[in-house]
């Protein structure tokens, strides 16, 4: 597959390949190995269903097939352990592509990877509300969903065990006081909210709550989540998804926090990327931030505020526990929107410091209604296998495949 037209800028990391996906840009990624054969599962943006790619040449790229997803309904996020896929429904919030008043479909559902090339579903999961966004499976029985269940204020967490995947059940729930408007809750601040999904470490869930802060919480008791501590972020840093990743290291008690950019043309308080130290899990503490992302030489832009679309952080590499993805915990990959794909080396955490960077060409063609301000590169979403090859998604682009030049 030739690579999209116009330039791109790049620093230690190369593309080696590309798959258009007939026109429907990636989001979320997953992967799953079956045998010697590797494949990549995405949700996909302005087109409600599931692409599958054969990614066991990383530099040719086999497009499989696309499965329809339910109309009006965003399909974007999908996890993938031990044989079997979680998908997600979920309401189509207003400006993405919805069609007001339709009916949309919500909730999770099961599958079975038997047949990499042919998953079939086993069970689905609803919420009762607006459905589900980024869900959190690393293998077993409980699902760690990010919920909008009806009568609350923004995503809560809900844990359902899918031990019998053909009629997954909520186990709890959690969410932060004054979610609850059904029950008379009021007051909490206006972006509170799970959003970019819990992330598990033995009796733990790290939870990115948005404008609510980073939380920990003790998951000993499925049945009984208890908060174990918070750390708020919002002020000084935006407060719509001022958490939107927290992802701990299992060697070193950090853990990789971002935010998201959400206004085009940095029209909010700053984002972020920082490390919390957890060593007292009742006082986490921010230790360090990210250096800036800045253009690279010969931009026709100062910043990359100036380039149009949005900049900042999105979504992190993130292991799970997975054999076929890549465990480094000295290195973060890191979408930034317009300045593409970053590396940070956190081997030192008091001093993260970028290693590599990739942009890739501003798309020729619109295929969905963002950006709004100018047709520019957003990076989405990146996932890194265990053999070193990374996958990178975009609102307008298919999806690149790179390498690191170094380690």
């Amino acid at each position: 597959m030739d690579f999209p037209p116009g330039e791109s800028f790049s620093h230690n990391l190369e593309a080696i390949g590309y798959a258009d996906l007939e026109g429907r840009p990636a989001f979320k990624l997953a992967l799953h190995r079956a045998g010697s054969r590797w494949y990549l599962y995405t949700g996909t943006f302005w087109h409600p269903g599931l692409t599958i790619l054969e990614v066991s040449d990383p530099a040719r790229p086999r497009f499989v097939r696309f499965i329809d997803g339910p109309a009006n309904t965003w399909t974007l996020q999908v996890q993938i352990a031990e044989g079997r896929m979680v998908t997600s429904f979920e309401r189509i919030p207003p400006g993405w592509g919805d069609r007001p008043g339709a009916p949309f479909e919500e909730g999770f559902l099961v599958w079975d990877l038997a047949d990499p090339e042919d998953p079939k579903p086993l069970g689905r999961f609803r919420t009762g509300g607006a459905g589900t966004h980024r869900n959190y499976y690393d293998g077993g029985r409980y699902v760690y969903a990010t919920c909008l269940p009806e009568g609350y204020e923004g995503h809560i967490l809900e844990i359902v065990d899918i031990d019998d995947p053909t009629h997954p059940r909520e186990v709890s729930r959690w969410w932060k006081k004054g979610q609850w408007i059904a029950g008379g809750e009021s007051g909490a601040s206006a972006g509170t909210l799970l959003h970019g999904g819990a992330y598990i470490r033995g009796e733990r869930a790290y939870l990115p709550y948005g404008a609510g802060g980073f939380v920990i919480l003790d998951v000993s008791d499925k049945k009984k989540p208890a908060l174990v501590s918070e750390l708020p972020f919002a002020p000084p840093f935006q407060a719509h998804i001022a958490v939107h990743t927290a992802q701990p290291l299992t060697g070193r008690e950090l853990v990789v926090v971002n935010s998201e950019a959400i206004a085009e043309n940095c029209d909010e308080p700053l984002g972020y990327a920082g490390l919390v130290d957890i060593s007292n899990e009742e006082r986490p503490r921010l230790v360090a931030l990210f250096p800036l992302p800045q253009p690279p030489e010969g931009a026709p832009y100062r910043n990359f505020c100036e380039k149009g679309g949005r900049f900042g952080p999105h979504n992190q590499h993130q292991w799970q526990y997975q054999d076929a993805l890549l465990h480094d915990e000295d290195r973060v990959f890191l979408t930034y929107f317009n300045a593409g794909l970053r590396v940070f080396d956190i081997s030192d955490e008091r001093l993260p410091r970028e290693i590599a960077w990739f942009i890739p060409p501003d798309p020729r063609e619109r295929r969905g209604p963002l950006p709004r301000t100018r047709l520019v590169c957003q990076s989405e979403d990146v996932l890194v296998d265990a053999r070193g090859n990374i996958y990178l998604s975009d609102k307008n682009h298919g999806i690149y495949v790179l390498r690191l030049n170094r380690a």
